[in-house]
């Protein structure tokens, strides 16, 4: 995963002299909402101010974008447009917790979503994050790290269902979707829901952080050097119905990284499925191409009428 964020990193750079922008603006109809009323718990200089890059090496056809230097946080809301369902789904990009890939494996995902009924709200959460082992996502010293990603996450669940009437969402079908690093946030978040990271500021950090339901796709971070669980994400037979997808042939955070983490679900008891791509790689989001892997989108609309999310 470092190489993948370094790799990207210096992809974007050298397109950003054709363009940039000062900060990220979502798609004409959607609006971003600041997720935080004042300054962010844990707020940290950045390397600079925000500005999104466009990575000209095409992906399907198409370039994509990358958000650098994102220090206040927003989300914004999809509402469906294919009839409404009532769930909703977090939606986490992913770029290793250096960028956010923000069409690739965001806007991509939501307009997917809500053509399917299903409200998307997407996260613009703060990187770069702090440093730390990518093995272990902790401080050499092992104490734990404030991550300030996580505190983002855990406060747009409690936003999402704060305004889930306004919204037209049903509490209790609020899932969350992630991406490479953002697969690992979604993991995060559906272990460690229970106490926020940070001090409650208003009713939204009242409300359960706790997913309904979560889909990793080619996520990191989740197995240790050496095999094991990554001991962040502490999964127990509370842990949300899973769903996983990642290609045998990704050569970024390997397919080992879903493995662990499906038999630690399942030793718990916890509902999930996993398919894995003969190929694929990393980082190829939604948009189609060739490969078989390319279809997960409608496997996983078949899981969601599965597990009840959506109707049969």
């Amino acid at each position: 995963m470092r190489r993948a964020a370094l790799a990207f990193c210096a992809a974007a750079a050298l397109a950003g002299a054709q363009a940039s922008a000062e900060t990220w603006r979502p798609p004409a109809g959607h609006v971003q909402i600041p997720i935080w009323p004042g300054t962010p718990p844990d707020a940290k200089p950045m390397p600079g101010p925000e500005k999104v890059v466009t990575v000209d090496h095409a992906l399907a056809g198409r370039p994509y974008h990358a958000i650098f230097d994102v220090s206040l946080p927003t989300l914004t809301v999809y509402r469906p447009t294919g009839g409404n369902t009532g769930a909703a789904v977090v939606v986490l990009p992913g770029g290793g917790f250096e960028v956010l890939a923000i069409d690739l494996e965001g806007t991509e995902a939501c307009d997917w979503l809500a053509s399917r009924g299903i409200a998307c709200i997407l996260l613009k959460y703060r990187v770069p994050s702090e440093p730390f082992d990518w093995h272990c996502r902790c401080r050499p010293d092992g104490l734990a790290t404030p991550a300030r990603s996580l505190e983002d996450v855990q406060r747009t669940m409690g936003l999402v269902r704060l305004h889930a009437r306004d919204w037209h969402i049903d509490p209790h079908k609020v899932g969350v979707l992630g991406f490479s690093a953002g697969g690992y946030l979604v993991a995060e978040i559906s272990t460690k829901y229970r106490e926020r990271l940070y001090a409650p500021v208003d009713d939204a950090d009242r409300q359960s952080a706790r997913p309904d339901f979560a889909v990793l796709v080619y996520p990191g971070h989740l197995a240790t050097a050496d095999g094991r669980l990554n001991p962040n994400v502490p999964v127990t037979a509370d842990t949300p119905p899973t769903l996983l997808v990642q290609a045998e042939n990704d050569e970024t955070d390997g397919v080992d990284q879903s493995l662990v983490y499906f038999a630690a679900l399942k030793k718990a008891g916890v509902p999930v499925e996993m398919h894995i791509y003969a190929q694929g790689g990393h980082a190829f989001g939604l948009r189609r191409t060739r490969l078989p892997i390319t279809g997960w989108p409608r496997l996983a609309e078949d899981w969601l009428r599965t597990i009840g999310v959506t109707p049969k």
